[in-house]
């Protein structure tokens, strides 16, 4: 979520669930964030398919608000 607020971006986290050939027990816990972090749609650790609808006025609004973007540390990257 954390992710989601400071990027200005949904996220979308996506993972196995169940145990695997090899004894490995997958937590799922896939889930869709939108950009102020609310939880929009979550599987837990049950298998399935997520939906949700992304809407990109939606960002340029919260941008608008939330200007996160103004904290950035200025620097240069040279190779």
């Amino acid at each position: 979520r954390a992710r989601a607020i400071e990027n200005q971006s949904y996220v979308i986290g996506v993972n196995r669930t169940g145990m695997d050939g090899e004894g490995v027990d997958h937590a799922g816990g896939s889930c869709i964030i939108d950009p102020m972090g609310r939880v929009l749609a979550s599987l837990g650790r049950e298998a399935g398919i997520l939906r949700g609808i992304l809407d990109y006025q939606e960002i340029i609004e919260f941008r608008e608000k939330f200007q996160a973007w103004k904290d950035a540390d200025p620097f240069t990257l040279s190779f």
